[in-house]
């Protein structure tokens, strides 16, 4: 009977185990329109890269600089509203759309210190004990911001006295996060 069904309908029984790869995904990674709007009204638009079948997507979201704020001093807090961002779980309709994270709350970042180059920012944990993904996350969403040159680097270092680094955004990264540790060279301090 079995044999007759699988006859009628095209599909050859075989012996032999296939392996054609993983089902394909019917996760779209895009959201409707009333979607897309940041999760948070109040501040500065921003974007933020968010994992969503295997890629890094950029996704709408809004941080709070007070007026005012000295330009070195705003850079930093854009650069921890972010952050904040990155480490926040995705709002329910982003969910459903196959968006998440890798980034872990808790993740603080500061500004140069003595001998760091200008644009330099500390996180509060070395960037080489990040996931990929999460690092991915984080480089790609501070090098077009108002966090780092907007040239698609940002220099970062850790809180300890390893040497700080120009991670590099490319369209590896952004098609392959979880491949490699995005590109850098080490950055040297004055």
């Amino acid at each position: 009977m079995l044999a007759a069904v699988l006859t009628g309908c095209g599909i050859r029984a075989t012996q032999v185990p296939t392996d054609f790869g993983p089902a394909p995904s019917r996760v779209p990674c895009t959201l409707a329109g009333t979607d897309i709007a940041p999760q948070s009204s109040q501040g500065i638009p921003v974007q933020v890269f968010l994992l969503c079948s295997r890629q890094l997507v950029a996704v709408g979201r809004a941080v709070s600089v007070p007026d005012g704020t000295p330009d070195a001093q705003r850079r930093v807090l854009v650069a921890q509203g972010l952050l904040d961002q990155l480490s926040e779980r995705p709002s329910a309709a982003e969910d459903q759309a196959g968006y998440d994270t890798d980034v872990q709350s808790g993740l603080r970042v500061s500004g140069q210190r003595p001998g760091d180059p200008e644009d330099a920012l500390r996180l509060s944990t070395a960037p080489e004990q990040l996931s990929e993904y999460a690092l991915a996350q984080i480089v790609c969403t501070f090098a077009d911001s108002a966090a780092a040159e907007g040239n698609g680097s940002v220099v970062l270092g850790g809180p300890g006295t390893e040497p700080l680094r120009r991670y590099k955004c490319t369209t590896e990264v952004r098609s392959e996060p979880g491949a490699e540790k995005p590109p850098s060279s080490e950055v040297g301090t004055s």
